[in-house]
Order: structure tokens, then C-alpha cells, then sequence
């Protein structure tokens, strides 16, 4: 396939899933300055339950249990979470090999209509290599995509500046209706290539929002490592799990990013890998929990530690957020 016909595909599919809102609903305001909400009252930790390979549905606020550093916290349920509106930024890297993947993308438009859903939602498309570009800012209307889409072509550049993208689309988000799901598909490289954003910046940044991040992600070259490490030195307390966060993002910022925040994550190397994949995600996004908790009185600033559990199946496997940063205070300089 080639990238002209990709890109056609992704226009029509695009349009359409967004056309029947076009004439119910007019388009929404595109983006507003940014303003850094720093300090979140309610911690959202979007969470699945699977138990060999299939969701576990129907559990009720009394199953679960969430601890912050430890301590166990009070857990609410959304209910309905689904007819929470959706505010999606679509990041694709335009640099490097991405051109030589396009060809694989082909499922791209059908995940964007599965993903984005029936109700109330608004699309932004970001491209990225050096550094991030907004093409089309927040819109529910189909003629501004469609206009946008012809833009989100290849672009000749040697770097995939990944942090420094999602850094721009979670601040673009932080200015859209708090009542919507706030998310980021990810389609890149797994690691990072020029960032100018540091890693503990962006950890303080994820954590004081709700922005779930979800990627599907290539590897350009067999000579980059792809060994998972899941221990690293750091110690206890908010600097000890600081430096251990900034660690683990620079052995694969995708994956890091994507785990960290309760979203999904998966690689491939072939078109049939990447259909399956997005038709995991499809899944996934919609039979999730929307759990929560207040952020306790008194507590300390720095990144928190959140873990989930369902004490009645204690074999499942359980994908949410899993952490936050509490307070106002920047992040300490972990890499002196």
C-alpha cells in the first residue's frame, strides 16, 4: 500500500467516523493557552482485569483495592464510565524509518473509528520528529481532519523527539473538558531520539494529570536492545522512586510511558502484527474501570507509588496507572 493510499484511507475513515457529529454538534473551539494544572484533588486510575486472556467484567468498588505508598485508600467507581466524552491526540512520528512503516498502518483508520466510539468526543493530530507539530488542533469536525490528514505525511529528519510529544499533547490536553477522557495514541519508535524534555519532568508532568497513554510501536533496527529490565537501583521515598522512573523510561520511553499511566502498549514488525494490535487496544480501551481516589490529606510531594489488586483473583492480570505526583514542587535533578 502505498503512502498516498494510507493516507486516503485514513482521510475517509476519519471523516466518517467524526461526519455524524458534524451536523448535531458545532465544532470545538480550537486550542485554548495552555495553563499547567498542578495540583490534582482526585487520583483516576484506569484499570482492566484479565484472567488468561480474558476480561474479567461485572466487578463491583468492594473487590478492589488501591494502596498509595502503601497505605490503603478509599476506591470509587465509575459506573458509566463510557458515556464519558473523549479528548484523543493522535501522535504519529513523521522522522527516520517511519516512512519505510507507513505500509504497515493500513488497520489505522478502523482503530481511530473503534477507539473514538459513539458520544461526545474531539480529535487533535500531532506529527513528530525533531520536535512536535500540531497539524490540527481539538476538533469534531470532519472538513478540518480531512484538511489536516494531507499534512501528516513523512518528514525528512533524524530524530523522534518522543518525550518532548507526548510532553505537547498532554499540556494540549490539560485545557480540555475535565468531564472527557483524556488519551494519547503513540505510534513510533520505542526509544527516544533528541528530546529536549527531561524524564523526570514529563514523570511530574503524566503524574499530576489523568492522561492515559496508549502506543503501537516499531523497532527500527535489530541492533537496539529490546531486553525489559523491571529493577533498578533508586531506593524508597519520592526522589528513590523518582530516579527508578527515570531509569526505566530510558530503557524504552514507550513502554515506560504507556504502563505508567494505565494505557497499552504493544510492538510488531509486520502488518498482520500491527492489525492485531490495534485490534487488542480496540478492545481494551472500551471494557476498562474507571476507578479513583482523593489524593490523601497531607501528602507528601514527589511521585506516589499506586497499586491495584482484586483480592478475589489474585492470579489476574491487572493493567492501571501506576503512579502520580502530588504537589507543586518541581521535580528534584535525579541525574546530578
Amino acid at each position: 500500500m502505498s503512502l498516498r493510499g494510507w493516507v486516503c484511507g485514513l482521510l475517509v475513515a476519519v471523516g466518517g467516523v467524526l461526519h455524524a457529529q458534524q451536523q448535531a454538534t458545532p465544532p470545538a473551539p480550537t486550542d485554548q493557552p495552555y495553563t499547567l494544572q498542578t495540583s490534582a484533588k482526585i487520583v483516576l486510575v484506569p484499570t482492566t482485569v484479565s484472567l488468561k486472556g480474558q476480561i474479567i467484567y461485572g466487578l463491583k468498588a468492594n473487590q478492589f483495592h488501591i494502596t498509595d505508598n502503601g497505605v490503603d485508600q478509599p476506591v470509587t467507581l465509575d459506573e458509566d464510565a463510557d458515556s464519558l466524552g473523549l479528548s484523543l491526540v493522535v501522535a504519529v512520528q513523521c522522522s527516520r524509518m517511519a516512512i519505510m512503516e507507513y505500509e504497515k498502518l493500513e488497520g489505522l483508520p478502523q482503530l481511530l473509528e473503534n477507539l473514538v466510539g459513539g458520544g461526545k468526543r474531539e480529535v487533535a493530530l500531532v506529527r513528530y520528529g525533531s520536535h512536535p507539530e500540531l497539524i490540527q488542533p481539538f476538533t469534531r469536525s470532519s472538513a478540518k481532519v480531512d484538511a489536516a490528514m494531507q499534512k501528516m505525511g513523512p518528514c525528512e529528519d533524524d530524530k523522534n523527539a518522543t518525550r518532548d510529544a507526548v510532553s505537547y499533547a498532554s499540556s494540549i490536553l490539560e485545557n480540555r473538558d475535565s468531564h472527557n477522557r483524556h488519551a494519547v495514541l503513540l505510534i513510533g519508535e520505542e526509544r527516544d531520539h533528541g528530546s529536549t524534555v527531561k524524564e523526570a519532568d514529563l514523570i511530574a508532568q503524566l503524574g499530576r494529570s489523568n492522561t492515559v497513554v496508549d502506543a503501537v510501536a516499531y523497532s527500527p533496527g535489530t541492533n537496539e536492545l529490546r531486553e525489559e529490565t523491571t529493577h533498578f537501583r533508586g531506593g524508597s521515598g519520592p526522589i528513590g522512586l523518582l530516579l527508578m522512573a527515570v531509569q526505566a523510561m530510558k530503557k524504552n520511553t514507550v513502554k515506560w510511558l504507556t504502563a505508567q499511566s494505565g494505557g497499552d502498549y504493544f510492538g510488531f514488525h509486520n502488518r498482520n502484527g500491527f492489525d492485531e494490535s490495534l485490534t487488542r487496544l480496540s478492545n481494551r480501551v472500551h471494557n476498562y474501570y474507571l476507578l479513583s481516589f482523593p489524593v490523601p490529606k497531607g501528602a507528601d510531594d514527589g511521585l506516589h507509588e499506586i497499586r491495584v489488586s482484586v483480592p478475589e483473583y489474585p492470579k489476574a492480570d491487572i493493567r492501571a496507572r501506576r503512579n502520580y505526583y502530588a504537589g507543586n514542587t518541581p521535580p528534584p535533578d535525579v541525574e546530578k
